[in-house]
């Protein structure tokens, strides 16, 4: 079902980052709509991975600005980006290898936790009260992976295609309405990454989030994606949907080493 709607939900304007003289991101225009699932590809070194640090305030702009429902955020650290309601997973999978599956998801929730310190030292009634609730918040969204038996599970003892699911069920825990997701399908077996993109399609409606993901497995992104963004060389040179992306020259011409079937 597509929910997406006709407001945006984040936008960069003009973003763009420079480290010693060198332009990695340059004039990036960016806007996601409410519900909107976006692709953002691009050969490797293209700079996939410095827009999303930008986006989440890993990095700092040296030009240009973001902003979430109109809201600068500007200076921003990434625990506040997590507050505003932006969520990201990373190339690198970082979880707590020693906590369970459950206990991963639940670490998410410390923000939302209104108990008092005192509460929490005395387990008093509402301290009880409030982590059944995130016990079972926990486990629903778990459930959507289909992890619910695993919870007890070390994370460090999942294989590599459930530690991929556990950190986007993690992210997913913040709260968050936009979630970037940087590779998800990366060193999944095909079994795996059609998995994953049932999860992708069902915690979006279930969810309402938003999300923008980084991929080079192009039959996920063709798949299930409404528009892809293209850069290389830390710009944008091609945007619309997959159809349109796939039969750009620019986007062929940037793709050397494959042919155009690849990118269909």
């Amino acid at each position: 079902m597509n929910r997406t709607s006709d407001t945006t939900v984040m936008k960069a304007e003009n973003l763009g980052i420079t480290f010693g003289g060198l332009h990695a991101v340059s004039g990036f225009d960016m806007e996601l709509r409410e519900g909107e699932l976006v692709g953002l590809i691009g050969p490797n070194g293209a700079g996939k991975t410095t827009v999303f640090n930008l986006l989440t305030g890993v990095y700092q702009p040296t030009e240009g600005n973001v902003y979430l429902r109109g809201k600068s955020m500007l200076g921003k650290k990434p625990h506040q980006m997590v507050e505003e309601g932006i969520a990201r997973t990373f190339q690198n999978i970082r979880l707590f290898k020693d906590l369970t599956v459950l206990e991963n998801v639940k670490v998410a929730f410390n923000q939302s936790m209104k108990y008092s310190v005192l509460g929490g030292i005395l387990r008093l009634p509402g301290y009880w009260r409030e982590e059944e609730e995130i016990d079972r918040k926990a486990r629903d969204i778990l459930s959507v992976f289909h992890m619910e038996d695993q919870v007890e599970q070390k994370a460090q003892n999942l294989p590599y295609g459930r530690q991929r699911k556990l950190e986007i069920a993690r992210a997913i825990a913040t709260g968050a309405k936009i979630l970037l997701l940087d590779e998800p399908a990366a060193g999944m077996n095909p079994t795996e990454t059609a998995e994953l993109m049932e999860a992708i399609t069902l915690i979006r409606t279930r969810f309402g989030v938003s999300i923008l993901l980084i991929e080079h497995d192009m039959s996920l992104v063709m798949s299930i994606c409404e528009r892809l963004i293209v850069i290389d060389y830390g710009q944008i040179i091609a945007a619309g949907t997959p159809y349109e992306v796939a039969n750009d020259p620019k986007v062929i011409g940037a793709y050397l080493g494959q042919d155009e079937e690849g990118m269909r």
